[in-house]
């Protein structure tokens, strides 16, 4: 075949089918399964390095396509090399009992916490028993009554001293409610208010003098009986402070030989004693009565709680590093908190509410993020990054950070954490962040790369047939045989648009696993066969195309206009791809162009009325580059033309159809016209070599599905760059049309090869003088460039041409 020539592909070429003979089963309940991982091999080194090299900043960034693995992948290389690492140590925090309102943080070796916290409470309990024991004993009612015995006879011998010497003075002692009186004795008898009128003012005088002296004795003794209380009260203290430590001491002692080489257990085991001696009086309570005031009180539960451990992170039953998936990463569950209740009005907290955040518990080991999900969560990404920073936890009420709120609470102790973070996200997420975010590429050193698609071979075909198997087994689907794993291998390859690829998105194909083996149960197939996967295919496309089927209504109706028959100038069918979400199709599109005499200008429709995109207004400026590099050196370029696209009215981007507006333009300056039944794709560079575009199949089905509902004619098809026959894995309907002979793909590398099949005649090669052959596509353009060069010529070089009103004027 001449080279110069378009090629029209045999349907061989349209798909590469996956011959089923390579598998050696029937079905995959045959496969003996392998746990593997199928291509990756840069991310699967990446990971590794990432997760090994254990030097600040050498954290993770996961970048790849939503469904390719990369959790699956991640979580099970994580799973394995953290498996053989050391068990991080627990954190706890205790009550400070120098500073209440900041607890006190300590780090312990991992299961040692949950022991800590046991004995502790265990303590507790013993403790509450023993004192109460203690102080409800004979031996101390004994010894405590001793005390006051004394107390008592020393109290009453001063008080004989006191009277004895009021007796001397001819004085008597009295109780009354406000305290001792002395009173006159006549004839041994407490003289009455009669008696005392009858003493002379002499002896009234010495009453009185009398009085006074007994009053300044008393006062001493009053003095001494003080003392005497503070003596018995320190003896009763001391005794107190003995049998307490006597009761609970042994306790006290177990604990700081079994902590001894924690200090902070036995520093803070030797402030609780002393915070019990301190508050002894509320364990001697009998019966603690809720209290109705609202000044602050201590009860004998709030004391005791005291002594209790909060167990931020308990590693007891951790084996090998801690992978922590935070599934919903806000401020609050990546640094931590401290709740608070309500009582009385009032928002209580203490040591034993504040709550771990993941930070905490993946100390030592590894943090899995969603990057959507963290950059969704106000705050969340810069609390991660400051803990990632400092490899220090400073749980903070963030109203108080942020000066929202003023409040006085808990300041819990800073804790000290060091673990390596991974982040899941997109390609783009990963490209912000390293533009935006000066601190990312200091915190996120490795790049974890996943890519949408492998070589496709026979081993990877078989680990495809592997993988199947696998979640057929996994998810208890019927069995897959050969030709349905064939099927299946094919559409790996159309979902990459590449006969030599497959598709690593493995969620794309898990779910044609799922729909397929719906299909088949309900058909009450026991194997999952060719027949259960088309059918799943077609299903899903049906759920999904509605669009495109009333699209083809309007065509049948010439509502839009195409025609797939006959020849036009200056008229041609493009193909442009609409993409839904969950569904792409290709639309065929009339693209029309005119021609008449200018100055060289190519006016573009669509971007006159702001519906052309970039990439599509360059599109348009090349095709100029084009023909003045084909006709401008011989003759200049006095034309003007205008392109459209017609009955589109949303904006066009790409450059797909630039080949198909040069054939346009090329139809119309020629004046020769261009097949309706074949269908163009494909961009051009300036030299005119025809490019490849994207989603070919697409297109080249969403066109025969045009060709079909207007009736086949057996001469009707696509014509496609050559570079992307490599793309090509049409459906079964398209490559049987194909094979049949209704209908045709062709492939053109240049735009040359091109225009003639558009137009059944040569394009013409210019010859040793620059000049075309008579007869040729070429021939006829520089026929009307010359005529139009002429006409400039005609009306003066000066000639300003303006378009004014759809008519020509020259002034």
């Amino acid at each position: 075949m001449n080279e110069n020539k378009s090629k029209e592909l045999n349907f061989n070429e349209l798909i590469n089918v996956c011959n089923p003979d390579l598998f050696n089963f029937e079905t995959t309940k045959d496969l003996s399964i392998k746990e593997e991982l199928i291509g990756q091999e840069r991310a699967l080194r990446s990971v590794d390095f990432g997760i090994s090299i254990k030097s600040e900043g050498y954290n993770i960034y996961v970048s790849g396509i939503s469904g390719t693995g990369r959790k699956t992948m991640v979580m099970k290389e994580l799973k394995q090399i953290a498996e053989a690492e050391s068990v991080p140590e627990d954190i706890c925090y205790l009550y400070n009992f120098e500073k209440k309102d900041e607890p006190k943080a300590i780090k312990i070796p991992a299961g040692i916490g949950c022991q800590f916290q046991k004995d502790m409470e265990d303590l507790i309990i013993d403790i509450e028993s023993e004192i109460k024991k203690i102080f409800s004993s004979e031996e101390y009612e004994k010894n405590r009554k001793q005390i006051i015995t004394k107390f008592e006879q020393q109290k009453d011998a001063l008080f004989h001293e006191v009277e004895e010497i009021a007796k001397q003075k001819g004085l008597t002692l009295e109780q009354t409610p406000f305290g001792f009186v002395t009173i006159p004795l006549v004839n041994n008898h407490a003289a009455n208010e009669k008696d005392f009128e009858k003493f002379s003012d002499e002896k009234k005088s010495e009453i009185k003098h009398n009085q006074k002296e007994v009053y300044d004795k008393y006062d001493e003794f009053s003095k001494k009986i003080k003392n005497l209380e503070k003596e018995a009260k320190k003896e009763i203290q001391s005794l107190d402070e003995k049998i307490s430590i006597y009761a609970i001491g042994h306790l006290l002692d177990d604990l700081r030989k079994k902590y001894e080489k924690h200090e902070k257990i036995v520093k803070h085991l030797n402030d609780i004693q002393q915070d019990i001696i301190k508050n002894l009086d509320i364990f001697k309570k009998e019966e603690e009565q809720p209290s109705l005031s609202f000044l602050p009180t201590l009860s004998l539960r709030e004391v005791l709680n005291k002594y209790k451990v909060n167990l931020l992170v308990d590693n007891c039953n951790t084996k090998g590093a801690p992978i922590v998936y935070v599934d919903n990463p806000t401020y609050h569950n990546i640094m931590g908190k401290v709740e608070y209740k309500a009582m009385f009005g009032v928002l209580l907290t203490d040591f034993l509410m504040i709550k771990p955040g993941t930070s905490h518990i993946a100390n030592g080991g590894y943090m899995v993020i969603e990057a959507m999900e963290i950059f969704k969560n106000p705050f969340a990404w810069d609390t991660l990054k400051r803990i990632m920073k400092n490899n220090q936890i400073k749980i903070e009420d963030i109203s108080e950070k942020y000066g929202l709120l003023s409040a006085s609470g808990l300041k819990p102790e800073p804790i000290q954490v060091n673990f390596k973070v991974i982040i899941i996200g997109d390609p783009q997420i990963y490209h912000i962040l390293n533009i935006y975010d000066n601190e990312f590429s200091k915190l996120f050193k490795v790049k974890v790369d996943f890519d949408t698609n492998i070589k496709r071979n026979d081993s990877s075909v078989l680990q495809y047939a592997n993988y199947i198997a696998n979640k057929c087994r996994e998810e208890n689907l019927l069995p897959f045989t050969k030709y349905a794993v064939a099927n299946m291998v094919e559409l790996g390859s159309r979902f990459t648009e590449h006969k030599g690829k497959l598709t690593t998105r493995f969620l794309k194909i898990t779910d044609m696993l799922r729909e397929a083996n719906y299909w088949a149960k309900k058909t009450g197939s026991k194997v999952i066969d060719s027949e259960h996967v088309k059918r799943a295919i077609g299903e899903k496309i049906f759920r999904s195309n509605m669009i495109e089927e009333k699209i083809g209504e309007f065509i049948e109706e010439n509502t839009l206009f195409i025609d797939v028959k006959g020849s036009v100038v200056g008229q041609i069918n493009g193909i442009s791809v609409l993409d839904i979400g969950d569904y792409a199709f290709g639309k065929p599109s009339r693209i029309t162009a005119t021609t008449f005499f200018g100055k060289g200008e190519i006016t573009n429709i669509e971007r006159e009325v702001k519906l052309s995109g970039k990439i599509h207004s360059k599109g348009i400026l090349i095709l100029h580059g084009y023909l003045a590099e084909k006709f401008g050196q011989n003759v200049p370029l006095s034309f003007s033309a205008s392109i459209g696209f017609e009955q589109l009215y949303d904006e066009i981007e790409g450059d797909s159809a630039s080949s198909a507006e040069l054939y346009c333009l090329i139809s119309s300056l020629s004046e020769l016209p261009l097949r309706q039944d074949i269908a163009v794709t494909g961009s051009v560079n300036q030299k005119g070599m025809v490019q490849p575009i994207g989603a070919v199949n697409e297109k080249i089905e969403g066109f025969y599905k045009t060709c079909k509902s207007l009736g086949l004619t057996g001469t009707q098809g696509v014509m496609i760059p050559d570079s992307n026959v490599k793309h090509l894995m049409l459906n079964d309907e398209v490559v049987n049309a194909v094979k049949n002979s209704k209908f045709h793909i062709y492939s053109v590398s240049t735009i040359e090869q091109g225009i003639e099949l558009l137009t059944g005649l040569i394009a013409g090669e210019k010859d040793i003088d620059g000049k075309y052959p008579e007869g040729t596509i070429y021939y006829k353009i520089y026929e009307k460039l010359t005529q139009y060069a002429n006409l400039e010529s005609k009306f003066g070089k000066n000639a300003e041409t303006n378009i004014k009103n759809g008519k020509v004027i020259y002034a």
